[in-house]
């Protein structure tokens, strides 16, 4: 909502019209996240999104000065660009080209986390006992 109000403040709707962005109203997790799993980029200012997208393996461009997800920026698969938006313009071209850096795995950000967790868990039961 706060965005859409924005690009109205700013009269942006015409343009976004003619670039084939579609404004939505707010959505559900499974439907965002179905839509994020068709995203060939992900441009955001949320901490959240920038973890998904690079668990996803879908390349972020974060519109913020800095992230509390730094290992994102680390490993590749976030790109903090501000407001630079000639930065992001070139980003963005070379991601739909191919020719844009390639993410590397975070560890342990792989689906497993509750196993490791109950292993602790079991672990510190026995210890106990």
């Amino acid at each position: 909502p706060r965005t859409k109000k924005k690009i109205e403040k700013f009269n942006f709707s015409n343009k976004i019209k003619k670039d084939n962005i579609i404004l939505s109203e707010p959505i559900g997790y499974l439907e965002f996240l179905s839509l994020m799993l068709g995203a060939k980029l992900i441009l955001t200012d949320s901490g959240g999104i920038q973890e998904e997208a690079s668990f996803l393996k879908i390349p972020v461009l974060t519109l913020r000065k800095n992230t509390e997800r730094p290992i994102t920026v680390q490993r590749g698969t976030n790109t903090i660009i501000d407001k630079n938006f000639d930065q992001a313009k070139k980003y963005i071209k070379e991601i739909l080209s191919n020719n844009y850096k390639k993410g590397q795995e975070i560890e342990k950000w792989d689906g497993q986390t509750s196993k490791r967790i109950v292993n602790i868990l079991v672990e510190k039961l026995i210890e106990y006992n």
